[in-house]
């Protein structure tokens, strides 16, 4: 009989998401999970397979703990300006990072971040009326302002140009 878990999982999974999000997949070695995770090696291998694993683990949690909260904040969104502030203001690090590193060479995390960014197409499309093609490039438009770091001008300014739409 093996002995019991000395770590917390979701406790690891959730320090994994934070890890990931900061530092990307390829940022992260398997040293710095065990150090910061507070996981033995043995446990963590036992426990997730890998350090891909864990991933796949940790990408998940964030899609249910971070993700599917804006989906249902989006059902609110009275206008596209709504919308936007809502995505821009979202908790998305690990979402991005798995799109721009890991889904062009891993099919699972692909597959992972192309239905969550069709969930958010979605969930603006439902809320605002408008077609998804609309409501991706509103997604594609909020994820760009993210990634250039959340300017509050190129928020407001693109609040205001899609004022008509709504």
């Amino acid at each position: 009989m093996g002995r019991p878990r000395a770590f917390d999982e979701d406790e690891a999974v959730r320090a994994a998401v934070a890890l990931f999000g900061g530092r990307a997949y390829d940022g992260v070695s398997v040293d710095d999970l065990v150090s910061h995770l507070g996981v033995h090696r043995n446990s963590l291998y036992k426990t997730f397979g890998s350090k891909r694993g864990l991933y796949l683990v940790a990408l998940r949690r964030h899609l249910v703990d971070d993700v599917r909260p804006l989906l249902d904040a989006l059902a609110g969104a009275s206008d596209a300006a709504a919308a936007l502030r809502l995505v821009t203001s979202a908790d998305l690090d690990l979402l991005l990072l798995a799109a721009t590193e890991r889904a062009p060479v891993d099919e699972e995390v692909a597959a992972e971040v192309k239905a969550a960014l069709a969930a958010v197409d979605q969930a603006i499309a439902d809320a605002l009326g408008v077609s998804t093609d609309l409501a991706a490039a509103l997604t594609a438009a909020a994820l760009g302002i993210i990634l250039r770091g959340n300017p509050d001008n190129a928020t407001t300014a693109l609040a205001q140009c899609l004022h008509p739409l709504t």
